[in-house]
């Protein structure tokens, strides 16, 4: 399974978050945020990418953080930097999630298994199934040789 420690992710907000409503917040997407959520508690590092400056930019900030979502930088490749025209405008990020990307927004559910293909996930799960039982073995087995050892004494 990939390992989403310290991946960061840049997100755009109109039309990949929520539909275009700008300069208002339009509705939120289907699965959005229960998704930002997931990768979030996976580890990844959640940038805010987006046109969005001033008043509407503190908006949607607020309306993720309304919606459980806190990302780790806006605007920014991390939450320290100045902007001052030294540095890129350019995000650096190892996955880039936005409607305008060739093909458009195939929509959250479609960015999860891209992201985190269900192959991966079901050897991840056997592996599990299969160090369990290779655990409880050894807990049995274990036990019956204590067990046999303090029949000895």
């Amino acid at each position: 399974m990939i390992n989403f420690s310290n991946i960061k992710i840049a997100v755009d907000f109109d039309g990949t978050v929520v539909d275009h409503e700008y300069p208002g917040i339009g509705k939120e997407k289907l699965f959005a945020f229960l998704t930002l959520k997931e990768l979030e508690k996976k580890g990844a590092r959640l940038i805010l990418w987006t046109f969005r400056s001033g008043k509407e930019l503190e908006e949607a900030v607020e309306f993720c953080k309304k919606n459980g979502v806190e990302f780790y930088a806006v605007n920014k490749n991390y939450p320290e930097e100045i902007f001052d025209g030294s540095v890129s405008r350019k995000i650096d990020a190892d996955i880039y999630i936005d409607d305008k990307n060739v093909g458009g927004f195939p929509g959250w559910s479609e960015v999860w298994q891209m992201i985190n293909p269900f192959e991966l996930q079901q050897k991840e799960a056997e592996k599990l199934i299969i160090s369990s039982r290779k655990n409880i073995f050894k807990r049995l087995f274990i036990r019956k040789k204590m067990s046999d050892e303090n029949r000895l004494l």
